[in-house]
């Protein structure tokens, strides 16, 4: 037995040398939990980099101000409503991509990513000029004071401005995962992410010539590191250290492909718009209650991400199983992928949620010492985490229709979700019955609860599976 468990162990460390190396390219035969493991492998660590990232980010912005960190959670709900075009178009390019190297067409997947990289240059351009010029009137909108205003727009405007490096390291890395070159978008993300935590105290507090910049400090440095990683991307795609090569030849506009991938592309759009200004207003309703308040509300969503981000990696690998799959003509296979992965999901979200209920107070007092901050944060993690479970199956089957190119559904789904139910609900909670910051926990909690009941029933009809793109 301890032989065997031996042989086992050193199997499992050379899957994860093969992963992480993206020698394995074949997910529509052999082993399913072999292919969830070698495409969710390079995902998380991807996803695990991102959300390393934005828990060193608030520590380090943390220790300027509570107006700095509540400016991040200001900025950040206002940045994600815009990336939803952006987002919706990743999902695209994932489906689209997948589609085609599943069934063996990998010009065609060499066109859509040319298309998607020209909408999202295109898509940037527009938001970095607005955000710029508007950064002041933005934050305002938002309901910061003006002492925050004064503070952090300076952070919101070069965040904004520079929303190409953000923007092209998502997407294209969303055309990587597609092709199924999962460990170059991990290492696009180490290198991003790496420059970012090695700059971040750097421009954050000085260091040398380079003067004090407080929390606009981070954004400069997020713009680097990003930057320098889209820089890595390209160089992957022109020179073919991927399954997908692009020439300057394919750099021309095809509009029929172009066509295709917006009219993929809305659903998601639609999808994110929905899910994201839900969180803009519940942003703006906390801001009601206070900048301590809404620092702890943001310290808590900033760790969330820690744990959230490897369950979108397993996520982003049901979507590319689905797709590849659908390319390849095996629907049956797409669908026993997604259950498997929802299952891994959810063994993994549950041991996290066990975690937060214990040491949820401990974990924000890391971030601050401000008591008011501590008990709003840690309060919403446990409120949060108690739906852990529930959110593992709602991200693989939401992602899973998104995969199939089937945007429409979750679409739908989150118009109940978050629209219908949640955004009222929270009002109700938090205003009405005098519930204060809890209500809105409460409330993002049944919303996710919910979005996952939806999408897994509408999932075993099946309609996904007919959805061609």
């Amino acid at each position: 037995m301890p032989h065997s468990k031996r042989i086992t162990l050193k199997m499992l460390f050379q899957y994860f040398i093969v992963a992480v190396t993206g020698k394995e390219t074949e997910f529509t035969t052999g082993s399913i939990r072999k292919a969830i493991f070698m495409l969710s492998i390079p995902m998380i660590l991807e996803m695990m980099m991102e959300s390393i990232f934005a828990i060193v980010d608030i520590a380090y912005v943390s220790q300027v101000s509570v107006n700095a960190v509540a400016t991040i959670g200001l900025t950040e709900s206002v940045v994600t409503l815009v990336y939803a075009v952006a987002i919706g178009l990743s999902m695209a390019a994932t489906a689209i991509v997948a589609r085609r190297i599943g069934a063996k067409d990998v010009k065609g997947a060499q066109e859509a990513a040319v298309q998607a990289i020209a909408l999202g240059v295109l898509v940037s351009i527009i938001v970095g000029v607005f955000g710029f010029l508007y950064a002041e009137d933005i934050l305002a909108l938002m309901g910061a004071e003006p002492d925050l205003i004064a503070e952090g727009s300076g952070y919101t405007k070069l965040l904004l401005g520079g929303n190409i490096t953000i923007l092209l390291l998502f997407l294209i890395n969303a055309i990587f995962r597609g092709a199924g070159d999962a460990s170059v978008a991990m290492w696009a993300l180490v290198l991003s992410n790496g420059l970012n935590i090695i700059l971040d105290p750097i421009f954050i507090f000085g260091w040398g010539p380079i003067p004090e910049y407080g929390v606009m400090g981070a954004a400069i440095a997020t713009n680097i590191g990003r930057g320098t990683a889209v820089l890595f991307q390209l160089a992957v795609l022109f020179f073919g250290w991927s399954r997908i090569q692009i020439g300057f030849k394919d750099m021309v506009i095809r509009f029929s492909v172009m066509l295709n991938l917006i009219k993929v592309s809305l659903g998601g759009i639609a999808q994110f718009l929905i899910g994201t200004s839900s969180w803009v207003f519940l942003m703006r309703m906390m801001s009601e209650f206070g900048s301590e308040v809404l620092a702890g509300y943001t310290i808590a969503i900033r760790v969330m991400l820690f744990t959230l981000m490897p369950s979108w990696g397993m996520s982003n690998a049901a979507a590319t199983l689905v797709g590849q799959n659908l390319g390849a003509q095996q629907p049956d296979r797409a669908e026993t992928s997604v259950w498997k992965t929802g299952k891994y999901n959810a063994y993994f979200m549950g041991a996290v949620s066990l975690i937060y209920l214990f040491f949820a107070y401990d974990i924000v007092g890391w971030f601050s010492a401000n008591p008011v901050v501590v008990e709003n944060g840690g309060l919403c993690l446990q409120i949060i985490a108690v739906g852990y479970i529930f959110y593992a199956y709602g991200m693989v089957v939401t992602q899973a229709f998104n995969g199939a190119g089937d945007t429409g559904t979750p679409t739908k789904i989150n118009l109940i979700a978050f629209w219908l139910f949640q955004l009222p609900f929270a009002y109700l909670m938090a205003i009405t019955l005098n519930l204060g910051a809890m209500g809105v926990f409460i409330a993002i909690t049944a919303a996710e609860v919910l979005l996952a009941i939806i999408s897994m029933i509408w999932f075993k009809k099946g309609n996904w599976k007919k959805v061609s793109v």
